[in-house]
């Protein structure tokens, strides 16, 4: 079985609403894909569509937050992040208010909608503003934990969220930490870190290897980035490869890099991901197989990095 972050989002946040009054939900008329529908079917009250207007929402957001509301505001990752940058820099990264940012539809699993729709850089506009700490979570039950991690954090948030279903990497309970990358597989010579459904992907590629056994870390928080996990691969691993469904610059192939570099420590660097170019319209895996993101490709690539 497989379930979308998008839909594990709706369902956490229905559920934590419930919990706290001060929860206020935001959504840009998009409500049935972003799934705050499910926030709003348990507390209608507390739950505003702002209408095809981005910016105005975080605006808003700005408003109620400064009020003393906990607000979580969705839409595309590609409008969110993008269309209302403005916004979530000057109300509410500047005066570090409590908007939490959950943006769905995120890279070029959205498939048919192309590359307007398919936001390949929001992780590096997010993660470029003080103040903002930036979650990707691979699967519903890391989803979860997230969701109600970000409630008790002080200032804003961004997590970003896909469209397309995945399967389950944890099988009981995720013990979400922010700020920490989790092993996922002990292995020798390559570590490979990677955030979102590219979790799942690595996963499988590693199955499938016959002469190299990885190392597989799961980087949910992308901001701020587990410094000391990445230094000890580093001393311990031939190579590091990042792997993720966004641009190999600005997002975590670019946090790992500046890691690497402040430290001095001599690792080698590979970074898989969209390089320097838009998605196009298709189906989300053969998306993912046309960039060499998927299980077949990630196999090969790794295998040919490793000596």
């Amino acid at each position: 079985m497989t379930i979308a972050t998008r839909e594990a989002y709706g369902k956490a946040l229905a559920e934590l609403m419930l919990e706290k009054k001060d929860i206020v939900v935001l959504d840009a008329d998009l409500s049935k894909s972003t799934k705050t529908v499910e926030a709003k079917k348990v507390c209608p009250d507390r739950h505003f569509n702002l209408g095809i207007a981005e910016g105005n929402m975080m605006s808003v957001a700005a408003g109620l937050a400064a009020s003393g509301k906990i607000v979580y505001a969705s839409s595309f990752a590609v409008f969110a992040a993008g269309r209302a940058f403005e916004q979530i820099r000057n109300s509410i990264c500047y005066p570090n208010l409590n908007v939490k940012i959950c943006a769905t539809h995120a890279g070029i699993s959205v498939g048919e909608d192309g590359a307007s729709h398919q936001a390949i850089e929001d992780l590096a506009l997010m993660r470029s503003l003080p103040n903002m700490k930036v979650f990707q979570p691979c699967d519903a039950k890391e989803t979860k934990a997230v969701i109600k991690a970000v409630y008790v954090m002080e200032g804003p948030c961004y997590v970003r969220l896909g469209r397309l279903g995945v399967d389950e990497v944890y099988e009981s309970e995720c013990h979400f930490e922010c700020g920490k990358g989790v092993i996922l597989q002990e292995g020798e010579k390559a570590a490979i870190l990677c955030s979102g459904l590219m979790v799942q992907e690595t996963l499988k590629a590693a199955a499938q290897m016959k002469t190299l056994k990885p190392t597989i870390v799961n980087m949910p928080t992308i901001k701020p980035i587990d410094k000391e996990l990445i230094e000890k691969l580093a001393c311990t691993h031939e190579v590091l490869i990042t792997i993720e469904e966004h641009s190999i610059y600005g997002g975590l192939g670019s946090a790992v890099a500046e890691v690497l570099a402040e430290s001095g420590l001599p690792c080698r660097l590979e970074r898989m991901g969209m390089q320097d170019t838009f998605g196009r319209s298709g189906k989300p895996m053969e998306l993912l197989a046309y960039y060499g993101l998927d299980a077949k490709h990630i196999q090969k690539y790794v295998e040919s990095r490793v000596k």
